[in-house]
């Protein structure tokens, strides 16, 4: 078993999802270019400490094709492309200055010219099969509703103990 824990993404929601999650991030970073080749389970967890609920998206994820990948990305501001150029996402850097070395190496390379996809960068939906809502209560008499995604694609609602 493959756990991918990605700290940091940008999702994506649109009317055109039809029901699922899409997400963007670097791809190279934890290998998932060679994960995501075909479906895998996938976990995304929502949680706000503060207001005591949580959502947990079960699912199966799949690599968007590049033309989703590239379309959300040229909607992304110019700082936004360059950073990705310019950062290995969550990965141990030495300092600040080496950031903002690369950064500037990238507006170099790309000014006067328009800031393509990088290779090592993209999306990829997560098409639901699970979604359980929890909410926080007191003497751990917590809500929670399952939604379990049916053959039928309607869901099945279950309300599952604490």
């Amino acid at each position: 078993m493959v756990k991918i824990i990605i700290q940091k993404a940008e999702l994506y929601s649109s009317r055109n999802t039809l029901g699922k999650v899409l997400f963007f991030t670097l791809i190279i970073i934890l290998k998932k270019e060679k994960l995501f080749k075909k479906t895998i389970k996938f976990v995304c967890l929502f949680f706000w400490p503060a207001l005591e609920q949580q959502i947990i998206i079960k699912g199966k994820a799949e690599k968007l094709p590049e033309n989703l990948s590239d379309g959300y990305f040229e909607s992304r501001p110019t700082g936004s492309k360059l950073g990705a150029w310019a950062s290995n996402q969550s990965t141990v850097v030495e300092s600040r200055d080496i950031l903002e070395k690369n950064l500037q190496k990238f507006e170099e390379k790309f000014k006067e010219k328009e800031i393509t996809r990088p290779p090592h960068w993209g999306g990829f939906m997560v098409k639901p099969i699970s979604i359980e809502f929890w909410q926080g209560r007191s003497n751990r008499m917590h809500d929670r509703i399952l939604y379990t995604l049916k053959e039928d694609f309607s869901w099945k609602i279950e309300r599952l103990e604490p």
